[in-house]
């Protein structure tokens, strides 16, 4: 579908969109697929998730390649669960920007959700590579390693985001048993 002819497309979507529609704003100066990527936004923040998926998605039937709309559908759908649908949406975005920390945070977070503790150490991994003072990073690497047997390198990890400000670490890191 192109986008490009908002006031047939709007009216286009907005019919087969439901309940969906009600994001659309009446006074949007957005061009291109920018006034339902902005309503996908709306939806999002309102908490209507699956509404968000679905005005995502209709911007990414458009623009394969939009980076933004791949990363907040991917928000959307770990939000609702849809774990395997998360990480193939972070993935899209990692394809296209292989420094992209949030990706790789949510990407990790999801492998994590899914029982895929290896994939998501090596997302955290990544993730310490490029931003080695990213303490959410370390406390979720020390889970996913707690989860695989590995409580020496899970303490180490809440530690170090103790050490970097991360309040709740203090908690973990004394209800793990942590030395």
């Amino acid at each position: 579908m192109n986008l490009r002819v908002i006031p047939m497309v709007l009216m286009t979507v907005m019919s087969g969109m439901g309940a969906s529609a009600q994001y659309l704003a009446d006074n949007t100066t957005s061009t291109g697929t920018g006034p339902v990527y902005e309503a996908g936004e709306r939806a999002y923040r309102a908490g209507d998730h699956a509404a968000a998926i679905t005005l995502f998605s209709q911007v990414l039937e458009a623009e394969p390649n939009h980076m933004n709309a791949h990363l907040q559908r991917g928000f959307c759908h770990s939000l609702t669960a849809n774990y395997e649908q998360a990480v193939a949406d972070f993935s899209a975005v990692i394809d296209q920007k292989a420094d992209h920390t949030w990706a790789y945070t949510s990407r990790g977070s999801a492998y994590a959700k899914l029982g895929k503790y290896d994939q998501a150490i090596a997302d955290f991994n990544r993730v310490i590579a490029l931003d080695p003072k990213n303490e959410e990073a370390f406390n979720n690497r020390g889970w996913a390693r707690k989860s695989t047997g590995d409580l020496p390198g899970a303490c180490k990890d809440w530690s170090t985001s103790k050490k970097m400000g991360n309040a709740e670490a203090k908690i973990i890191l004394t209800n793990n048993r942590c030395k």
